[in-house]
């Protein structure tokens, strides 16, 4: 039997694996979400979304594509590792992500961006779709491929853009795209996530366990508990989904059955927090 069924619950409620059912809005997250949707739904063309490793940025793109994946008007792509040396290799891993099936190789540069182009103007304008590509880890894009980027997002008609583009990244990226004025300008809206604060601390513990079907009225974290959780994360929530997972192993270990601060002080003392 696994920790958390002894505890009462039905799943692991602390993964830190990017399950959209265990994101905790925040409001900043919320603010972020809903921010993102208006400028897709207007296809403004390019967002980007900020924040220091551990804020629930791959997280949030995961629920965004959760909100998009049924939608009919709307084809949602993602890259989650945009580490390419060249822009050749950049613009063929785009073609295999939009899927568009080709007769013969590639080809050149020039004939990859030409590709590209012919499928966005088919799917944008012909069949009236919001296509929308995510970039992952972004600050790991090289000069050359937010350059690609740039190109991608001159597509467009009178009154949109043909691609929608969101970046998710490391506050490095802010410092890159700044060095390319013409990509700086063609931001339609930008969001730094930050930490929780100790209130979506707590709440964000008890929704987790909510999620992972703890019904007993009795608390599983004590007060004093969550505050030293919050002391010790800052609100990160990576490292409060780590610190509680392993709460929770040791609570069933030492045969208790609430999560007090000598707990947390315990399983911190023994992480790297």
């Amino acid at each position: 039997m696994s920790y958390y069924q002894i505890l009462g619950l039905e799943k692991e409620p602390f993964s830190t694996s990017p399950d959209p059912d265990f994101f905790y809005q925040s409001q900043e997250h919320q603010a972020a979400l809903t921010r993102l949707m208006i400028e897709i739904r207007l296809r403004r063309g390019l967002s980007v979304i900020l924040g220091d490793v551990g804020t629930g940025k791959t997280t949030l793109s995961r629920k965004m594509f959760q909100m998009l994946k049924l939608r009919d008007d709307m084809i949602f792509f993602m890259v989650l590792d945009p580490t390419f040396e060249t822009e050749e290799v950049f613009l063929e891993s785009l073609i295999r992500t939009f899927q568009i099936q080709m007769d013969a190789p590639p080809g050149s540069v020039l004939n990859m961006k030409e590709t590209i182009k012919k499928y966005l103007f088919q799917k944008a304008i012909q069949d009236n779709k919001t296509v929308i590509l995510l970039i992952d880890e972004a600050q790991k894009l090289n000069p050359s491929s937010l350059e690609i980027l740039r190109v991608l997002l001159n597509y467009e008609t009178n009154e949109y853009k043909l691609l929608q583009l969101v970046l998710l990244a490391q506050l490095e990226l802010l410092p890159k795209i700044r060095e390319m004025k013409n990509l700086m300008d063609r931001i339609s809206m930008k969001y730094i996530i930050n930490p929780l604060d100790d209130v979506e601390t707590k709440e964000m513990i008890e929704f987790r366990i909510r999620q992972a079907g703890y019904r007993s009225h009795l608390p599983l974290f004590k007060e004093d508990a969550i505050a030293e959780i919050y002391q010790h994360t800052q609100g990160y929530p990576r490292k409060i989904s780590m610190l509680c997972h392993n709460a929770l192993k040791t609570l069933v270990m030492d045969n208790k059955i609430v999560v007090d601060k000598d707990v947390v002080r315990k399983v911190a003392a023994q992480s790297a927090f």
